[in-house]
């Protein structure tokens, strides 16, 4: 559905290349997270995903990773904690300093879980060739780090 906006062509290009990407990206991730148990949310997902291939990480830079705020990230990782997935530990130097850990059940249930979850997304983006997804993966990187301002 392109953009109803009256506007300059290069503002039209841009609303329909952004309405296109947020509902191919919409759709996309609800079909290929389909396979996510209903206790686990999205964003649960990728702090134990982040956790699991990089191992403990502040709760500051896993919301950096997953670009999320402070305070959502304390209530995902609260989330987690009364699963038993994670556990925090304060910096006995700087008590503000929380470091996130896998526990070992969280660990068996995202080692579990990430093939399923991996092989879905394989699926969904298996229309797209190679080419087409390293082509895909550079546009959305381009795009994601911004660009000049168009006058």
């Amino acid at each position: 559905m392109p953009t109803h906006y009256r506007g300059t062509k290069v503002e039209i290009d841009a609303l329909n290349a952004y309405i296109k990407l947020m509902r191919a990206a919409e759709s996309v991730t609800t079909r290929a997270h389909a396979v996510l148990p209903k206790e686990v949310t999205l964003a649960q997902f990728g702090a134990l995903e982040a956790l699991l291939h990089r191992g403990p990480l502040s709760q500051s830079d896993l919301a950096n990773k997953l670009l999320k705020s402070g305070g959502n990230i304390t209530l995902i990782v609260d989330n987690l904690e009364k699963a038993g997935h994670v556990v925090r530990e304060r910096s006995s130097e700087d008590r503000r300093f929380v470091t996130v850990s896998l526990t070992d059940s969280g660990r068996a249930y995202i080692t579990d879980l990430f093939p399923k979850v991996a092989a879905s997304i394989t699926r969904e983006l298996g229309s797209l060739s190679s080419a087409e997804q390293f082509t895909l993966g550079w546009l959305c990187k381009k795009a994601g780090l911004g660009s000049p301002v168009v006058s």
